[in-house]
Order: structure tokens, then C-alpha cells, then sequence
């Protein structure tokens, strides 16, 4: 058995979903990371016994309040990583 933020997979695909729409985007690991960690710090975390229980919580990704609300998160980390990029030049 493992437990497992299912919110990590969440936001991580969600950032990879918009990164790819935003072409002025700096799409560098060490931004994709940072906007993942200041996202997750914005959510409330979901944590599951994996894997009964990512059935579960993908139910509840149906939601779209769920969804907006993790959509608000990445974006406005994304605005502060783009603001404030922390990768070398």
C-alpha cells in the first residue's frame, strides 16, 4: 500500500496542459517545478491510499468547482514564476 497526494498528479498535469498553451512561457524544469509546489501550497491536499482510492478522488476531479479551483491555483502560480523566474538565464 502507498499513500499519495492525488493532488500532485492533478496539478502537475493541469501545469503541463497550460504551460503547453502559453508559448511566452519559460517551460524549464526548475519553473514547472515551482509553479507545481506554490500551486499544491494553494490546494487542499487529497490524500488516497493508492490504487482503490485514486478511484475515488477522479470521481471528485468531475466536479467542476474541483476543477476551477485547481485551475485558479496553477494560474496564479504560473503569473508568480513568470514574474519572479528563478532559473538561470
Amino acid at each position: 500500500m502507498e499513500l499519495i497526494n492525488y493532488m500532485e498528479s492533478v496539478v502537475t498535469s493541469y501545469v503541463d496542459e497550460i504551460i503547453a498553451c502559453d508559448t511566452g512561457f519559460c517551460g524549464c524544469s526548475r519553473c514547472r517545478m515551482d509553479i507545481i509546489a506554490i500551486a499544491l501550497n494553494d490546494v487542499k491536499p487529497k490524500y488516497v491510499v493508492a490504487p482503490k482510492g485514486m478511484a475515488y478522488a477522479r470521481i471528485g476531479e468531475l466536479q467542476a468547482q474541483f476543477r476551477a479551483d485547481t485551475i485558479v491555483a496553477v494560474t496564479r502560480a504560473m503569473k508568480m514564476v513568470k514574474a519572479h523566474p528563478r532559473h538561470e538565464s
